[in-house]
């Protein structure tokens, strides 16, 4: 029994020390030389204040900036508490949601979809070019900006998609308006 016993315990230790240890660590130490923004967040900071991560919704709600999409999680945007609503297209609750917030969104017809419904995750960063473009109006009223100014914004702020190909145009929110701040200051 002992024989058969040595060998499992060696296997399964010297795996645990591989795949458990070596594996990660040597994972992470080649993310953090090759790729050391995305590695750590992909945080964006003013300084030494960070301000939020590229890859997770903020909470704008101030009329002078965009806003992003709703957030299904019980703390909007609270990473901790990422999720979906699990609510189908054919929810009372979900119908009743989304023409509550197509009520306040102050936008008009037709609202983007995306301005009234919650990502998958609930903390998407990125909305959609016509969703930007359908809060224009209402930033560059805020801001006393031109609304040409924050339109050609939105158009530089817009990404396409990866290699042309994998995903669809975005602007990320916070990027957009970091820019807003940016060119409000100027």
């Amino acid at each position: 029994m002992l024989s058969h016993l040595r060998p499992a315990l060696v296997f399964v230790g010297g795996f645990t020390l591989l795949l458990g240890l070596a594996y990660p660590l040597s994972m992470t130490a080649i993310a953090t030389t090759l790729l050391p923004h995305q590695a750590e967040g992909s945080l964006i900071r003013q300084g030494d204040h960070v301000l939020g991560s590229a890859l997770v919704g903020q909470n704008f709600t101030a009329p002078g900036y965009f806003h992003p999409r709703p957030s299904a999680a019980a703390t909007p945007y609270d990473a901790a508490a990422s999720s979906g609503s699990n609510l189908g297209p054919l929810s009372q609750k979900l119908i009743d949601r989304v023409r509550a917030d197509v009520a306040a969104s102050g936008l008009a017809a037709p609202v983007p979809a995306d301005a009234v419904t919650a990502s998958a995750s609930g903390l998407d960063p990125d909305i959609s070019p016509q969703n930007a473009r359908a809060q224009v109006a209402r930033v560059a009223a805020a801001r006393g900006l031109a609304p040409e100014r924050v339109a050609a914004l939105v158009t530089d702020q817009t990404r396409q998609p990866v290699l042309g190909l994998f995903g669809e145009p975005r602007v990320n929110v916070l990027a957009l308006n970091r820019a807003l701040d940016t060119l409000a200051a100027e």
